[in-house]
């Protein structure tokens, strides 16, 4: 399977487009998209026709119309299409978020513990988030691990965290 390059512009866009669309489950019109990663609706509808022709966006006309992602938007983003993914607990900042799916965890330079970092993969758009918000992630389903620390980055088009670890806790099975 050919993967296919996208400039920071149109993965910014694509994601955007996934993140509304999983949110309303109904296509999404070019403004919203602009509002929300601050853009020109030009600009996006630009963008659009390029996305169109590399088939990742399918736009639907009249009132009701806009753009949602193909399968393919998913591939090109190297997101998992998930009708009910497991459920990761999330708190940011003290208070719990439901609305938030993680979609992976890396644990990045593990071998030096001081330095620790964590690369989270939300489903969803990180725009609320900002560096040094602390975070707490977990347990998770299979190994009931626990994380805490404090964002250290956010790179939205990606919808990714990265965060310095304080703590990581999993249970010690007898």
């Amino acid at each position: 399977m050919s993967s296919i390059e996208l400039t920071e512009s149109q993965k910014t866009i694509l994601q955007e487009l996934v993140d509304l669309y999983r949110e309303s489950e109904s296509t999404v019109k070019g403004e919203a998209i602009a509002e929300q990663i601050d853009r020109n609706p030009g600009t996006i509808r630009n963008q659009m026709q390029s996305l169109k022709a590399l088939q990742l966006v399918e736009g639907v006309p009249g009132p009701k119309g806009g753009y949602k992602p193909t399968s393919e938007a998913y591939n090109a983003l190297d997101l998992e299409e998930m009708d009910e993914p497991a459920s990761v607990p999330l708190s940011h900042n003290g208070s719990p978020i439901d609305e938030q799916v993680i979609q992976e965890i890396n644990l990045m330079s593990v071998h030096h513990p001081e330095k620790c970092r964590a690369e989270l993969r939300m489903q969803g758009s990180v725009r609320d988030f900002q560096e040094g918000d602390s975070i707490t992630v977990g347990p998770t389903p299979k190994s009931s691990l626990a994380i805490t620390g404090t964002i250290d980055g956010v790179v939205g088009s990606e919808n990714k965290l990265i965060i310095k670890t304080e703590t990581m806790e999993a249970p010690v099975y007898q």
